[in-house]
Parts: C-alpha cells; sequence; structure tokens
C-alpha cells in the first residue's frame, strides 16, 4: 500500500507520509544518542529497583536535564503519575525538583532536574568518616528537606544516602521519591517498602511514620560522623533485633571528637521505640543548629598536640599552652561573617534562620 502510495505521489512527495515510530527496548532502555521527543539521551546515571535514571539535553532550550523511566511501564496512567504528582508538591531547594512528565510513543518518563556532582554515598564510600562541620551542614541540609516534605504530608521512606545528591556547590538535594506516599495513604498500607540498613523497626511491618524518616536520617548521620553503619543490617526476618537498644553506641562513645550532645541527637533519632524518637524533623533541626558552636569549638580540643609540636617560649610549656588556649578561644568567639547558603544573603552570626528565604542555617 505503501509502495502504490509512493508510486503516485513520486519521491518528493515522501515526506508527507506519517513519521517513522520510535520503537524503544520493553524496559525502557535508552541509549546515547537517542532521541526521546525534545531530549537527546546523553548518558546513563544509574538504575534503582523502580527505574532508570539518563542525562538527556533538552534540545529546544539547550539545558541538560535528568530522565526518570519507570521499568514498570505497564501501570496504570494513574500509578505512573503518582511519583510525578509528588515531586511537585514538594518544591524546596534541597529537593531535586521536577519539569513535568511526558509519554512519547508508549514510553512514559519524569523529566527533573539535573544536579551536577555526586551521591553522598559516593562520597562516603571514598572518604569515610566526614569533618564535623561539614557533617552537620549536610544533616541540616537534608533534614530541612524532610522537614517540607513532611509538612506536605509526604514520607519519603527510603532516605538514605545514595538518595541525597551532593551538588558541586555544596548543596544537597534529596531524590527519589519513588517510594514516597502521603501519610494517609501510607498509614492504612502494609507494604514493607525502603533499604534494611536504613529503615527503623516500625517499616519492616510497613507502618512508616513521619518518625521513621527521621529515623533514616539518624543512621545517616552516624554514618557522616563514624564513617560506617550503626549495626550491621537486619534481615527482613531479624528486624526484631533493632529493638534492642544496647545494639547501639553512641557516635561519641565511638568517636570522641564528636560533642557529646551531638551524639545524643543521633541516638534520640535512633530510638526503638517511635515514641521516643523525634516526631517532627523541625525539632531536630533545632536541636542540631544548637550544636554548632561545639562543632565549631572543636580546634581547641587538639591544644595538647598544637603545644607539644611547638618549641616553648618563655614561662615553659604550661604558659605557651595557656597562650595558645586563650588565642583560639578568642578566635571562635570573634564575630565570623556569614550568608545564607540558601538565597546567599547576609545573616547575624547568631542567626538560626534566614530573615528572607526562611531557610534554616
Amino acid at each position: 500500500m505503501v509502495l502504490c502510495l509512493l508510486r503516485l505521489w513520486g519521491k518528493d512527495d515522501r515526506h508527507l507520509l506519517p513519521p517513522a515510530r520510535t520503537v524503544y527496548s520493553t524496559d525502557g532502555m535508552l541509549f546515547k544518542g537517542q532521541k526521546l521527543g525534545k531530549y537527546k539521551i546523553l548518558a546513563s546515571l544509574g538504575s534503582g529497583g523502580f527505574g532508570a535514571v539518563y542525562l538527556a539535553r533538552d534540545t529546544w532550550i539547550d539545558k541538560d536535564v535528568a530522565i526518570k523511566v519507570p521499568h514498570k511501564q505497564h501501570q496504570s496512567f494513574g500509578d505512573l503519575l503518582r511519583e510525578p504528582r509528588l515531586l511537585a508538591s514538594v518544591n524546596h531547594p534541597n529537593i531535586v525538583s521536577i519539569t513535568t512528565a511526558e509519554k512519547q510513543d508508549d514510553l512514559f518518563f519524569i523529566v527533573m532536574e539535573y544536579v551536577k556532582g555526586e551521591t553522598l554515598e559516593t562520597i562516603l564510600m571514598r572518604d569515610g568518616a566526614l569533618e564535623l562541620r561539614r557533617a552537620l551542614d549536610y544533616a541540616v541540609q537534608i533534614c530541612n528537606a524532610v522537614d517540607h516534605a513532611h509538612r506536605q504530608g509526604v514520607l519519603h521512606r527510603d532516605l538514605r544516602p545514595a538518595n541525597v545528591l551532593v551538588s558541586d556547590n555544596g548543596v544537597l538535594k534529596v531524590a527519589d521519591f519513588g517510594t514516597s506516599r502521603f501519610l494517609e495513604i501510607a498509614a492504612h498500607g502494609t507494604t514493607v517498602i525502603g533499604s534494611p540498613a536504613y529503615m527503623a523497626p516500625e517499616q519492616f511491618q510497613g507502618k512508616a511514620v513521619f518518625a521513621s524518616d527521621l529515623y533514616s536520617l539518624g543512621v545517616t548521620m552516624y554514618q557522616m560522623l563514624i564513617g560506617e553503619l550503626p549495626y550491621d543490617p537486619p534481615t527482613p526476618a531479624s528486624w526484631h533485633k533493632l529493638l534492642d537498644s544496647s545494639l547501639l553506641r553512641s557516635p561519641h562513645v565511638k568517636n570522641p571528637a564528636v560533642p557529646k550532645r551531638l551524639g545524643e541527637i543521633v541516638m534520640r533519632a535512633l530510638a526503638p521505640e517511635v515514641t521516643e524518637r523525634y516526631q517532627r524533623a523541625a525539632d531536630l533541626i533545632e536541636d542540631l543548629l544548637a550544636t554548632r558552636p561545639l562543632v565549631l569549638g572543636q580546634t581547641p580540643a587538639r591544644v595538647d598536640d598544637v603545644a607539644a609540636a611547638r618549641p616553648a617560649g618563655r614561662g615553659g610549656p604550661s604558659l605557651e599552652r595557656a597562650n595558645i588556649q586563650r588565642r583560639l578561644h578568642e578566635r571562635a568567639e570573634a564575630p565570623v561573617s556569614r550568608t545564607c547558603w540558601h538565597c546567599g544573603k547576609p545573616l547575624h552570626v547568631r542567626a538560626g534562620r534566614c530573615p528572607f528565604c526562611g531557610e534554616a542555617q
């Protein structure tokens, strides 16, 4: 039939035929150079249990984007739209933003912000425990994202370093809301969702609540401070071992350089019983910010090492040590110029929240 039409139209009229339909692999896999509507695939960024993510170029506006293709393309259109609708409800600087959701040639995909950088998991695997100030900064940023999501009624349910992106300029973005649910929906479900190493005890029973995300954040904070998980990940059959509080040792006990108060905060986030844990991310942020002076004051703890390495002046080692302590104390107390990590505007030295954009610091 097509050949007959071509003979009738002639060679120069072939452009009048409908464009050939692009055929994609059955599992939604895309390849470098492949076109998906106006998007050109540049590279694969990774694949998880719920979908594959690609770096792509929006050829209309010359902008790099991230494209997520769910594995389960056979789901109803409403189910496919669940994740993009959740993302649209949690617009925040510390959450990967969504651009749109589209369907091309029967392939559904989500177009999201591309974050140039690496995952927190990659950083921890490479560097181990983070410097205290950096760990606290990262914890507060993640907590800001969780606080915003919870205020919209959204539970993440799979909060872990692999789902936290660290941009080249140090801004953290929580990603992968594919397992998320609105609280009222999650409360009536029994499906076990999450990664065992970061799951709260109640998640193994399919009973995730807001405090479950804060437990996952507690595991992540522990890992940032110590460089390892607080315990060996349980199997689904041995989750009840998490109810034994003796399983955990405070980060301060394992590393005395971690302030005792910061260790107590992490341990409260990791409380086995939901009622003993932080209930609101805002409360966790407040306690974390209160430890900033302790974290910034860690340098004087190394005074003995500094004094031992320097020649003693007049008055002997004791006077030299006292002088070093005095100078370090004065440096710690001196006002430091600060700017908001989010909007970049100047802040008062003791400001806990930016008066311009409202973000916790």
